[in-house]
């Protein structure tokens, strides 16, 4: 496995990385990064989880049983149960996003793919993102996994970044072009 040094630099990084190795030891990268997805997909929908990772009010006892239960109830695997008791003990459920991202670019690249975070005003549609990912595979010219993000400010268009490069289509981006040309 590659590690680059952007990924382990970074808190969210470490702790990515070490869930990543324990899941390719155990041979379930397949299941943590299922369970992955639809930890996600319920951070972004609810608020009182969003709250329980973010409040430093709540205890590591508390959080920790808080997570278990809503692991328990989401279906996650043990693993990544276990992995999110240890970040409720450490106090770190705060970077469970920025974790989330580390360990999808590192299981895309034990896969062989590039990984591009795509972000768009509404949610794209499966179409919309098959079209996507067909056409970043062939300007790349290698398996791409895209890492859907959606952020209403952009108002439309998308902004992909690739690695260190980033493609900004957002109307957002345009419109403040179009400003500063106004200003003279």
């Amino acid at each position: 496995m590659e590690n680059s040094g952007g990924i382990q630099a970074s808190l969210s990084g470490r702790y990515a990385t070490a869930l990543f190795g324990l899941a390719r030891d155990e041979k379930a990268l397949d299941a943590v990064s299922a369970s992955l997805a639809t930890l996600k997909g319920t951070l972004a929908e609810s608020d009182e989880l969003r709250q329980l990772t973010t409040s430093p009010v709540v205890t590591r006892d508390q959080a920790a049983k808080a997570i278990a239960a809503a692991a328990a109830a989401m279906g996650l695997d043990p693993l990544t149960t276990k992995f999110l008791g240890v970040l409720a003990q450490n106090r770190r459920l705060s970077q469970i996003g920025a974790v989330i991202r580390a360990f999808g670019q590192l299981a895309a690249a034990h896969r062989g793919e590039t990984t591009a975070e795509v972000t768009s005003a509404h949610p794209l549609t499966a179409t919309q993102v098959k079209a996507l990912t067909a056409k970043l595979k062939t300007q790349l010219a290698r398996d791409v996994a895209v890492d859907l993000t959606v952020d209403p400010s952009i108002l439309g268009g998308l902004i992909v970044k690739i690695g260190s490069r980033q493609i900004d289509g957002s109307i957002r981006s345009k419109l403040n072009t179009l400003a500063i040309a106004m200003k003279g």
